[in-house]
């Protein structure tokens, strides 16, 4: 690709002075890193030669290193000649990537595409970049194994560095960022319009007049251009949080600065935590910048300042970020985060299928998957959507992954939602396959001696998959004689229906339903999860076993939600259900899951791939309970003889009215959603409650033109939450626009039981659930009983 426009030849003289500038401004984002003197830094600083593979033929040689504001790494072609490669100078050619888009680092052949591109001798020579979002990895090969090594080190060891940034640090990191890029001329001065080009990056659009005059006033030269410390006073100007200013000033009554004693009362007026001296002397510890302050037990502005926006200090509840409800309770007991087609990347029609979709899936936390399997070719059984053009994957490789990354979020049980289509031999084939693969991690017999009687709890299964899939007999019956458990092993059962036979239900209906011969062998494996089809809850009651779990689609759980909404609460004390998107659903879009979880229903699986408001509430349910995907439902949930209507509400354990208050103060640096450099962002926020119907909500706040670096609102709202256990509380910054549909920003989703009260941090999350590094919301939140 040419460079879009001609640099001009360079003096000797200039050629060094960009240099050293160059070198300045590395050794500042080094020292912010703190990584002086790093020889893995410098590494990637000094950059190589990189074999990239995209297939068996397509295999060509790339320079990559990481440029000096050390988070963004840059590549080029070495095959191309000198005048027409592509160029740092030119920032819009798409040869760049930030290290914050990365997801991980893998060393070998681990990604589908080195596996079947590569031969395995090059194993010790290669690695993937995995990214966030939909973006395919980088599969790379380098000259040796100590070299790639050597890569997968260095890339760990920045992301891990960058990703422990404060905010202020990321905050200081990203501006000064900006401000180079301002910087057109790289002399190290800003000029007016510079000043102008500075604000559209940071996504403010400031009157001409305004800019003027905040450019004068830190032009204490009266040069004409901004340098030096007149280029740190503007950025205090620009940085200065008036609310900040505010609450500090109530409360720092001690010659200008918070005492201990000052912070102790703020924490227990405003932010209601139970806070004693010495947390008061861990906060300043742990966040007062300036040492003198530090050593008088005192804290500043920029301490205070620097405390707010601490994690431990976000609305998330710290102690909620770990483990921290009963996980000895049976199984059924728990909301299980589940994922739907779990092997798409995109659309169920036509979109590939991936391992890599299962890797994204378990280390979001997702505990129960779905692994849709057919006759492959070889007697090797395949994995995709069945009748459509998704692309295939061999099952024996997505069990190698499942068992390679099902316990690095969480240590709690996986299951593995088999819908079978295979004949008897290549069932076989996959019980081998997991068998092999999964070893002493599997359940293949019922924990304990004899008949259980309930489910085992996620804490007796740690680290251990199950099994859910069609049975050939009763689980009692392994219990029984030989002769008499033997006798059984001919039945057959019915297949379950799968998306495209639901479709065409009401044609099908008169015709006999499909019979699928099981395989002894994988029946055996299916221990706690048995699939039956479901014929009503007292047809439940009196037949089945507390194993036995049906599956319903979404229409006609949403029905019984709606309508027998008790029944199916009574019906999930004792069994496990799992609802699925209807097959209509071609564009792999998904339904609420808030309505099923309210009926008890444990596995709601949503597909994983797409990214939309029923998947926001999805990680907003599961991410606490230190991401474990199970979170413990409430006592009247758990009670066979419950009387809780989710949809009729009556007195009881779970009727708990409280009123929650919002002030949504203030924002800073959200992203552009539109990447012209002109276009700025007009936000608002909404405050959305999820929950019973009669807890629904949602409110919102004005916009604010163009600013999407600071803008303030200091709205308040107020919400009427009956159940509070069941509430999810969702923050979403949109893009205003009169014309048209509003642009998602970023949102952020927690339980209501979950919030910290006070002056809050809100973090905020991009459409795939990512963080965006430097942006977030300012809230005021206090819930306080109504009755």
């Amino acid at each position: 690709m040419k460079c879009l426009q001609r640099q001009p030849k360079l003096s000797r003289a200039e050629e060094l002075r960009r240099c050293a500038r160059s070198q300045k401004v590395t050794q500042m984002n080094v020292k912010l890193l703190g990584l002086e003197g790093d020889a893995d830094l410098q590494f990637l600083l000094q950059g190589g030669d990189l074999l990239k593979v995209r297939s068996t033929s397509w295999k060509k040689t790339r320079f990559f290193k990481l440029q000096e504001d050390c988070k963004t790494m840059w590549h080029e072609s070495k095959k191309t000649f000198k005048t027409n490669q592509t160029c740092e100078c030119c920032p819009s050619i798409p040869n760049t990537f930030s290290v914050d888009e990365i997801s991980g680092v893998r060393m070998g052949r681990q990604s589908e595409g080195l596996r079947k591109y590569t031969e395995e001798q090059v194993e010790g020579r290669c690695f993937s970049i995995m990214f966030k979002g939909r973006r395919k990895n980088l599969d790379l090969i380098a000259s040796s194994e100590e070299e790639a090594r050597k890569w997968v080190n260095s890339l760990e060891k920045i992301i891990s560095n960058l990703n422990n940034l404060t905010c202020q640090q990321k905050t200081e990191h990203w501006i000064y960022s900006c401000l180079r890029k301002a910087d057109k001329n790289k002399d190290d001065k800003l000029s007016q319009s510079e000043v102008q080009n500075f604000f559209r990056l940071i996504n403010l659009d400031v009157d001409d007049d305004y800019a003027e005059m905040l450019f004068k006033k830190c032009d204490k030269s009266k040069s004409g251009y901004l340098a030096g410390e007149e280029i740190e006073h503007f950025y205090d100007l620009l940085t200065h949080r008036e609310e900040i200013d505010v609450i500090y000033g109530e409360y720092a009554k001690t010659t200008g600065f918070m005492s201990s004693e000052n912070l102790v009362e703020f924490l227990l007026k405003e932010q209601r935590e139970k806070a004693t001296l010495a947390d008061a002397h861990k906060i300043i510890e742990k966040c007062e910048p300036d040492e003198n302050v530090k050593q008088k037990k005192l804290l500043s502005k920029d301490g205070f300042l620097m405390y707010v926006h601490h994690p431990e200090a976000w609305i998330l509840n710290p102690v909620h970020k770990d483990v921290y409800q009963d996980m000895s309770q049976p199984l059924n007991h728990y909301f299980i985060s589940s994922s739907h087609n779990t092997y798409l990347m995109e659309d169920q029609l036509k979109g590939p299928s991936s391992t890599e979709a299962y890797i994204r899936a378990l280390l979001k936390g997702c505990r129960c998957v779905e692994l849709d399997c057919w006759d492959g070719d070889d007697d090797e059984p395949v994995i995709y959507h069945g009748y459509t053009f998704t692309s295939k994957i061999l099952f024996k490789d997505t069990i190698k992954a499942i068992k390679e990354y099902a316990f690095k979020t969480s240590d709690y049980p996986v299951i593995l939602s088999l819908e079978n289509h295979c004949s008897v031999k290549q069932q076989e084939v996959m019980a081998h396959h997991m068998s092999t693969i999964l070893g002493s991690a599997l359940i293949t017999a019922p924990l304990g001696d004899g008949m259980p009687t309930e489910f085992p709890s996620p804490e007796e299964l740690k680290g251990k998959f199950l099994i859910k899939g069609k049975r050939l007999n009763k689980l009692e019956a392994t219990f029984a004689t030989k002769a008499a458990a033997a006798d059984d092993t001919d039945v057959t059962e019915e297949e379950e229906s799968n998306d495209e036979e639901e479709k065409e239900e009401a044609k099908e209906s008169s015709k006999k339903k499909k019979k699928l011969k099981l395989a002894k062998e994988l029946s055996d494996m299916v221990i706690y999860c048995k699939s039956v089809h479901f014929h009503g809850f007292e047809d439940a009651r009196q037949n089945l076993s507390f194993y036995e779990m049906s599956s319903f689609k979404e229409g006609k759980a949403m029905k019984l939600a709606e309508e027998s909404a008790n029944a199916y609460i009574r019906h999930n004390v004792e069994k496990l259900s799992r609802i699925y998107p209807a097959g209509s659903r071609t564009d792999s879009s998904n339904y609420n899951p808030v309505p099923l979880w309210n009926a008890g229903c444990q596995i709601v699986a949503l597909n994983f791939q797409t990214t939309c408001t029923d998947m926001d509430l999805n990680l907003g349910r599961f991410v606490v309970n230190g991401k474990s995907g199970y979170i413990l439902k409430p006592a009247y949930m758990r009670d066979i003889a419950t009387e809780f209507d989710p949809i009729t509400l009556t007195r009881g354990d779970w009727l708990k009215h409280k009123t929650l208050h919002v002030m949504v103060i203030s924002a800073h640096q959200l992203p552009k959603v539109n990447k012209k450099k002109s276009s700025i962002v007009d936000p608002l926020v909404k405050v959305q409650v999820h929950g019973v119907p009669a807890d629904v909500a949602e409110k919102e706040t004005n916009a604010v033109d163009n600013n999407g670096f600071n803008p303030s609102w200091n709205e308040n709202f107020q919400f009427d939450v009956y159940v509070p256990d069941l509430a999810l509380v969702r923050f979403v910054v949109e893009d205003y626009d009169s014309t048209s549909d509003n642009e998602f920003v970023g949102q952020y989703t927690l339980p209501l039981s979950s919030l910290k009260m006070g002056y809050r941090h809100v973090p905020l999350l991009n459409k795939n659930g990512d963080l965006l590094p430097s942006a977030g919301l300012f809230v005021h939140i206090m819930v306080i009983d109504a009755e």
